[in-house]
């Protein structure tokens, strides 16, 4: 295949990608006007109900806004050979490849930053605000893109270099190297995630004795599931929404619980959630999606391996002379169709094991909480409670909460 027919598979993807975007989302947003579903009248009222409509309304406008200019932003780039002028900018300084690599996606990270940060200022400060969620000050705003902008530089540069010195030594075979670490790195995260990456963005604490950690400590037991390792972390150092979540396996294994839910549910709505998370785990969730994410992530290697020799590949963003790093650029952009499909899959089954995790939590302790909880959070989030089903299809990895209160009440 040509550059030229490649250049224009290229913009033929991300346009299509933009139009699909843009109606899931009109869709989504049309859905809003119904009224609010029977099962929800105990949580949310008409005023409520107006704040949730009026606060996915204005996200639907400014996310129409942020991708149009995102999308114009490329097509640009695309067209008046802006990624060309990089790359020579970048040869300018070396022959080196890893740091011809390292410079070439150094300056568009760069450059993607200063179109995304006042976006992202925007999101937190003026509509997150306005609606009672912003609870971060500037100085952690700033601090959290320095610290993500680090370690960014170092695991991305890191596996990047890694990449380009495995392709130099193993030839064509470089995928499976690369795939051997990646598979390392995915079990080291899950693992170790909590431990090592939450403290440098959050402080966490050991849940505290008392009613609530005795009976999660007594829910455990019940359930034969040896539970050491509980942890409360100050989410609500930058919002009022609540979350928890469960990590690592084997004697890593920890439940993380916000601060925010704590604040917002009782002590049986919090062991209904965590019971939740805890059926993730007996129901080997947590290996399955570790395991997909590993395979996933071969096939794209394997599939990386096929293409990046091609000379046509790396010309045809604009570049002058043939390179790995253009190439894996060109390859993701033309990737990002079979990602979709992937993400629709992964989504789909993740939303089977939402069901199950559920129906675990009925039946090892109780829906009534569970579905209280539930509600509480999707009034605390100002959740979309009809959302459209394409749009489900696509981007959600939860079944609607509708959905999920149907499941456990029947």
């Amino acid at each position: 295949m040509s550059p030229t027919f490649l250049f224009y598979c290229i913009i033929g993807i991300l346009i299509f990608q933009f139009i699909t975007d843009t109606i899931l989302d009109y869709l989504n947003a049309k859905r809003f006007s119904q009224k609010i579903p029977d099962e929800l009248h105990d949580v949310f009222d008409d005023e409520e109900y107006r704040k949730a409509k009026e606060y996915h309304q204005e996200n639907y406008r400014f996310g129409l806004l942020k991708d149009g200019i995102s999308l114009l932003t490329i097509l640009l780039f695309l067209i008046l050979d802006g990624f060309g002028i990089v790359d020579n900018f970048i040869r300018s300084f070396t022959e080196n490849p890893i740091a011809q690599a390292l410079g070439f996606f150094g300056v568009l990270s760069l450059g993607s930053s200063v179109i995304s940060i006042p976006f992202s200022y925007y999101q937190t400060f003026t509509i997150e605000e306005k609606y009672g969620f912003n609870t971060t000050t500037t100085n952690t705003f700033w601090t959290d893109i320095l610290k993500s902008t680090i370690l960014s530089a170092l695991f991305g540069g890191g596996i990047l270099a890694l990449i380009i010195w495995f392709l130099g030594w193993a030839g064509d075979q470089f995928w499976l190297y690369v795939w051997g670490v990646a598979l390392i790195l995915m079990v080291f995260m899950n693992l170790f995630y909590s431990k090592l990456l939450v403290p440098l963005f959050n402080k966490q604490t050991a849940l505290e004795p008392g009613g609530l950690k005795t009976a999660i400590e007594e829910y455990a037991k019940k359930v034969g599931f040896d539970l050491k390792n509980i942890f409360v972390v100050n989410g609500s150092k930058r919002s009022t929404k609540a979350n928890a979540y469960f990590s690592g396996f084997g004697k890593q294994k920890r439940v993380t619980l916000y601060d925010t839910l704590i604040n917002d549910l009782n002590d049986d709505e919090i062991v209904a959630v965590l019971a939740h998370e805890v059926g993730h785990y007996q129901r080997k969730h947590i290996i399955f999606n570790m395991f997909a994410s590993i395979l996933l992530t071969g096939l794209t290697l394997y599939v990386l391996s096929l293409c990046i020799n091609s000379s046509a590949l790396s010309l045809s963003i604009g570049v002058d002379v043939a390179s790995f790093h253009a190439g894996l650029l060109a390859f993701f952009l033309l990737y990002s169709p079979i990602s979709m499909v992937t993400g629709l899959i992964m989504n789909y089954i993740s939303r089977k094991f939402e069901f199950q995790a559920d129906d675990y939590a009925k039946k090892t302790f109780s829906s009534l909480p569970l579905v209280s909880s539930l509600k509480k959070l999707s009034k605390s989030n100002l959740s979309n409670l009809t959302p459209h089903p394409a749009y489900v299809f696509v981007h959600y990895s939860h079944p609607p909460l509708i959905e999920r209160i149907r499941n456990l009440r029947a």
